[in-house]
C-alpha cells in the first residue's frame, strides 16, 4: 500500500489512480497540532489494514492526478541520517568519516518538505548547495536495542528522500537543516512491497542530466545495521525517518533546476529549485574552497 498526506493535512492511501481519505480513521484534522495523525496510522496500521483494504476496494476516492501531495510524515520524533555510507561517495569527497565510524546524526524535522514543495536555496553567496539521492526509511514499531536480525520487523515502509546540503566545514547538522532541505515522497510504500531493501536501484537527475546511480547492496552500513546502531542509543518510534546515505555523483543545484529522484519499487518525484532571499548568517559569511569538500 501507499500512504500519502494531501491537500494540506489530510491522510490517505493511493493506488496511483485515486486517493482514499483515511483522515477520520486516524483522527487527522485541519487544526491538529502537532500534526501526528499519520504517526498514529503507522502505529496502528496492522490492526487497521483490513478496513483500509476494504476502503480502497469500495470508496470512490478522489483523482490522484492533480492532487497536491504533502510531506508524508511532517512531525517525526526523529529524523536520523547516516553520513558517507557508500564507498564511491567517500572517494569523491576524500572523506574518512564513514558511517560505520561516525554513526548517525540528526537533521531538523523542520527541514522536511513534500514532493510539490520547491527546494528553496538560502541566500549564501560563495557557497554551493548540493543534492544527495537517498532512500528514506520509516519506522513502524517502537523499539530499543533492536538486533540486526530483527530490524526489518520495525520498518513500516520506504520513500524517496533528497538530502540537500550546504557544502563547507561548518557543523553538518546546520548545513543540512535549512527548511525544504529534506524533500520526501511522493508517498510511503509499505515494507511488504519492497521485499529486499538490500537490493534496490536508485537514480537522480538534475534537469536531464543523470548524476547519481547506485544500488543499496553497495551500502557500507546496511539498513538492518542502521536500525541497530540508532536504537542502541535511542528509542525508535512509529514515524521516525532514516536518511540512509547517498552514493557518488553529488553536485550543485541552482535556481531553475528540477531534481528528479527515482527509487525502484518505491517511487519517483521531481522537485523544482528556487533561489530564496532568506538564510544568510555569520556562520556562512566566508566563501568556501570547493576543492576540499567535507560532507
Amino acid at each position: 500500500m501507499k500512504l500519502v498526506r494531501f491537500e494540506g493535512w489530510r491522510v490517505g492511501v493511493t493506488d496511483g489512480r485515486k486517493i482514499v481519505d483515511l483522515s477520520a480513521l486516524c483522527g487527522a484534522s485541519a487544526d491538529e497540532w502537532p500534526p501526528v495523525a499519520i504517526n498514529r496510522l503507522i502505529r496502528d496500521f496492522e490492526a487497521l489494514r483490513p478496513r483500509i483494504a476494504a476502503l480502497i476496494a469500495s470508496a470512490p476516492g478522489i483523482p490522484f492526478e492533480g492532487t497536491r501531495l504533502e510531506t508524508p510524515v511532517p512531525w517525526p520524533n526523529k529524523l536520523i541520517a547516516y553520513p558517507v555510507n557508500y564507498h564511491d561517495h567517500a572517494t569523491e569527497m576524500a572523506s574518512k568519516g564513514l558511517a560505520n565510524i561516525q554513526g548517525f546524526f540528526l537533521k531538523a524535522n523542520s527541514s522536511l518538505s513534500g514532493p510539490h514543495d520547491p527546494i528553496e536555496l538560502p541566500a549564501l553567496p560563495g557557497r554551493q548547495i548540493h543534492h544527495e539521492c537517498e532512500i528514506g526509511l520509516v519506522i513502524g514499531k517502537q523499539g530499543r536495542e533492536i538486533p540486526p536480525e530483527k530490524a526489518l520487523e520495525h520498518v513500516f515502509g520506504y520513500c524517496c528522500l533528497l538530502d540537500i546540503t550546504v557544502r563547507g566545514k561548518e557543523e553538518r547538522v546546520m548545513r543540512k537543516s535549512y527548511e525544504t532541505f529534506t524533500p520526501i515522497g511522493p508517498w510511503i510504500v509499505t515494507a511488504d512491497e519492497l521485499p529486499d531493501p538490500g537490493n534496490v536501484d536508485m537514480r537522480l537527475w538534475v534537469n536531464d542530466e543523470l548524476r547519481q546511480q547506485a544500488n543499496t547492496r553497495d551500502l557500507i552500513v546496511d539498513i538492518p545495521q542502521m536500525i541497530a546502531i540508532a536504537s542502541s542509543a535511542t528509542t525508535l518510534y512509529p514515524g521516525d525517518i532514516f536518511a540512509t546515505g547517498t552514493p557518488a555523483g553529488v553536485g550543485p543545484i541552482v535556481d531553475g533546476d528540477v531534481v528528479t529522484i527515482d527509487i525502484a519499487g518505491v517511487g519517483r518525484m521531481s522537485v523544482p529549485v528556487v533561489q530564496g532571499a532568506r538564510g544568510h548568517n555569520i556562520v556562512f559569511a566566508k566563501p568556501y574552497d570547493f576543492q576540499k569538500m567535507p560532507v
